[in-house]
Formats: C-alpha cells, sequence, structure tokens
C-alpha cells in the first residue's frame, strides 16, 4: 500500500492511499462471504459457490463495490495509526480508482485554540434596579389586562375595541372583505397597512368612512407593493375598558390573590428584581465569552465549518418538518436559493464553532471536569420535572449518546460559571481552578405575571 500527503496544516492533513491487490485481499473474501449466499448460480448450491466463480459471474468490480464499504474505512483507520495522527472528526473520504483501489481522505486535526491574556479580562454586572415607575407600569397592564370590555358613546379612541365592518380594493380587486370583525386601534398597529388605525380615530357608532391608503413598498405580495388601497369601513359598536380602581380589592383579585395593594406591589418587586438579575447574568455571560473572543486565536479545519454548516441545516430542516413544512417550501418563502441558503449559514456556523472550541479550550485550562455524579443528578433532575414520564425520560438518557451530551452540556456550565469568576476578579490574576460545582441558570420571570 502506498500512503502520500497530498498537503498538511496544522488543523487537517489530506492523504492519498493507494491498495495493492495484496491489501484488498482480506476484504474481498469478507466481500465473497456476504454476496454469496444472495447469489443464484447454476450448477451450486446458495451460498457454495467458490469465490473464483462467484468473482467470474459478477466480476471483480463486483466485489470491490461491496467491500468498499469497509475496505475504505478500516484501511483509513490503519493509515491514520500508522501516520501518528489524531483525527479530531470523521475523514472526508473520495474514490479515486477502483483498480486497485485508491482513495483520498482530508483529516480534519485537532483545532489550534491559543486563548491569548484572557486572565486579564475584567468585567462587572450591569446594576439592577426596579423603580416604582416600572412597578406602577406593571400594575397597570394588570389593571387593563383584567378589566372588562363595555359599551361607550363616544369618537374612537386609541386602545378601544371597535366592532367593524371593512373593505378593502385595490385596483379593481377587491383585497379585504370582513363582516363584524373586532379591532383594536393602536398608534402601533401596523395592520391591515400602516395608517389604518389613525383613520378610525374620532369615528362614532354608526359611522361610515372611506380613505386610501399606500400599500408599503416592501409589502410580502409585490404585485400590490406601491399601491393604493380604498377603504370602506363602518363602526357597528365600540367598547372601552373599565378599568377597576388601585385598591386593595383589586390587589385580592390579582392571580391567587394578595392581602392588600401593598403585598401585590412587593411581589412585583421581587419578581421583577429577580427577572432584571438574569438578564444581567446573561448579559455579563455573553460580554465575558465576547471578550475572550477578542483575545482568543483559532486555527480550524475547513471542513469542520462545513460540517456545521450542515449540521445547522439539517437542525433547520428538523424544525420545518415539525411544522409540516418542508426545506423547499422554506427556501421559497425566504426567496432564497438552496446554495445562497447554505452560505447564508457559513458566518453563523463559523460563529457557533469558534464559541465551541474556545470554551473546550479554557476548560482543559482551567481543569473543569464533569463527575459521573453529576450527570447522574443532571438525570433526576430532569426525570423529576418530566413528572409523569419520568421512567421514559431516564431511559431516554441512559444511552452513551445521552450522557455525553448531558456531560458536554455541564461541562459548558460550568466553564462559564469559571470564566465569570475571571473576569470579574478584582487583583488580575484569574489563577487556575479546581472544578466548580454546577448550577443551572434560573428562568427569567415574567413580571406581568404576579404568580409566576
Amino acid at each position: 500500500m502506498k500512503v502520500t500527503r497530498e498537503s498538511a496544516t496544522p488543523t487537517e492533513v489530506t492523504l492519498n492511499v493507494q491498495m495493492e491487490s495484496g491489501d484488498e485481499d482480506q476484504f474481498l473474501n469478507r466481500s465473497y462471504r456476504r454476496v454469496v449466499g444472495r447469489l443464484r448460480i447454476p450448477g451450486f448450491r446458495p451460498g457454495k459457490a467458490p469465490r473464483s466463480i462467484v468473482e467470474s459471474y459478477i466480476g471483480r468490480t463486483g466485489l470491490v463495490q461491496e467491500a468498499l464499504e469497509f475496505m475504505v474505512p478500516e484501511t483509513l483507520d490503519k493509515v491514520i495509526r500508522e501516520e501518528n495522527l489524531k483525527a479530531f472528526s470523521e475523514p472526508q473520504i473520495e474514490v479515486t480508482e477502483m483498480e486497485p483501489v485508491s482513495f483520498k481522505a482530508v483529516v480534519p486535526l485537532e483545532p489550534v485554540v491559543d486563548l491569548g491574556d484572557f486572565r486579564a479580562i475584567r468585567l462587572r454586572r450591569d446594576p439592577v434596579e426596579v423603580t416604582e415607575s416600572q412597578i406602577g407600569e406593571v400594575v397597570e397592564r394588570l389593571r387593563r389586562d383584567s378589566a372588562p370590555w363595555e359599551p361607550v358613546t363616544r369618537p374612537v379612541q386609541f386602545g378601544d375595541l371597535v366592532n367593524l365592518d371593512v373593505t378593502g380594493t385595490i385596483g379593481e380587486e377587491t383585497v379585504l372583505k370582513q363582516e363584524s370583525v373586532d379591532y383594536l386601534p393602536q398608534q402601533d398597529n401596523a395592520l391591515p397597512f400602516p395608517g389604518f388605525s389613525a383613520q378610525l380615530e374620532g369615528m362614532t357608532e354608526g359611522q361610515t368612512k372611506e380613505f386610501t391608503l399606500p400599500v408599503p413598498q416592501d409589502y410580502p405580495n409585490a404585485e400590490y407593493a406601491g399601491k393604493e388601497c380604498a377603504f370602506h369601513v363602518a363602526v357597528k359598536s365600540l367598547k372601552e375598558k373599565k378599568l377597576a380602581a388601585l385598591d386593595d380589592e383589586f390587589a385580592k383579585g390579582v392571580g391567587e390573590g394578595f392581602a392588600d395593594l401593598a403585598a401585590l406591589r412587593a411581589h412585583l418587586q421581587d419578581r421583577m428584581t429577580k427577572e432584571a438579575e438574569n438578564i444581567a447574568d446573561r448579559n455579563l455571560e455573553e460580554r465575558s465569552l465576547q471578550e475572550l473572543l477578542k483575545v482568543a486565536s483559532l486555527q480550524v479545519s475547513d471542513l469542520l465549518y462545513q460540517r456545521e454548516v450542515q449540521q445547522m441545516r439539517e437542525e433547520r430542516e428538523r424544525s420545518l418538518r415539525n411544522q409540516r413544512l418542508d426545506m423547499d417550501t422554506y427556501l421559497s418563502f425566504i426567496g432564497k436559493s438552496d446554495a445562497e441558503y447554505t452560505e447564508q449559514l457559513r458566518p453563523q456556523a463559523e460563529e457557533r464553532l469558534r464559541r465551541y472550541m474556545v470554551m473546550k479550550k479554557l476548560a482543559e485550562v482551567e481543569n473543569v471536569q464533569v463527575s459521573a455524579e453529576e450527570i447522574q443528578e443532571e438525570v433526576n433532575n430532569l426525570a423529576e420535572s418530566s413528572g409523569e414520564s419520568a421512567q421514559a425520560m431516564r431511559r431516554a438518557l441512559a444511552s452513551s449518546s445521552a450522557q455525553e451530551s448531558l456531560r458536554s452540556s455541564i461541562q459548558m456550565r460550568k466553564v462559564m460559571q469559571r470564566l465569570l469568576e475571571i473576569v470579574q476578579q478584582p487583583d488580575g490574576q484569574g489563577s487556575p481552578a479546581e472544578s466548580q460545582p454546577s448550577a443551572a441558570a434560573p428562568a427569567a420571570a415574567d413580571p406581568s405575571n404576579p404568580t409566576a
């Protein structure tokens, strides 16, 4: 067998492998044993024809073709060991000849990551403050959300609930026709076209009105973009929110109920503060990672970027299937070709892989390890949170691939904790640490849900 290095860089090696008949023979014997039972050769019982007969019957090329699926990867594994290479991921293989079998293999190596002077990074979490005004806005939103709609006899105002008959035509074509439809005129409501809400303001119950509005140039239906739409509307009824008094009785009716208005405001203060702290924590994590990426340098085989693009594409396809869509339909909707969409994914793939490799290197430098006990604790937490399907969750997480995924997830969480410790140190040293205990990030609270 002849092996030559076509090219070599710190991140990948391209090998040309030319096999000889002696190298192929053991694989062709295996191939013969696989196919002989499937053939029906006159004069021989099934599975009993000798290799020479089988080879003359289907040709040597037929045996080689059958053997390729194990011949090439097993031969490449042997070559990689003999060449003292350590593949970081699956090599890319191209069979170049069949007689004798020759192939080219691009072997991606471990990316070269230099974290730079990451211990000098210094950041602080943004200060967290929840003002009385912010609490008041949430209370007012709760007040409006719980208020009933009641009929009113006055002109339409923004925030009302208006029942309309509406017809819209562009040229000779009716593009909108609805009867007794409820509509909320709002300053920022751009439906059906910008300016529609403003035209309703000041109308009264029983009044009709005709007006035209321009269709935006960026309207999804290019046939209508830039044209005029003529509307005919009739206001059939008008309602407004009947707001409750902001008192203790109002507080008792919010969520599961609060003793008084002060208790409701205190609850909101606590929940909104926790949410703001969670946001500040996530912002600090992202800023820390971005600063780390600035000082780090990375050399990666382009094959890894290609694989990351492919993985992101497969993730999108799975998501589309869950929505009962296919990739062709999605590409048609966003107006991109297959090649354009793939190229669009490239920067995102590079960023995702860069983040992963830099954090992986930081875990190595800072000796961030994950114990079997931590993985089991994660399994227990996930199983408990799944309720009645706890046993099914445990079975799903018992596979080696699931365990490795959990290990990686926990390690990334722990190394982020370590990075936050480093960037927030006052002395600028950031000494290496032993592995830190894992802790899941708290879920962000919804301040508009006081019982969250």
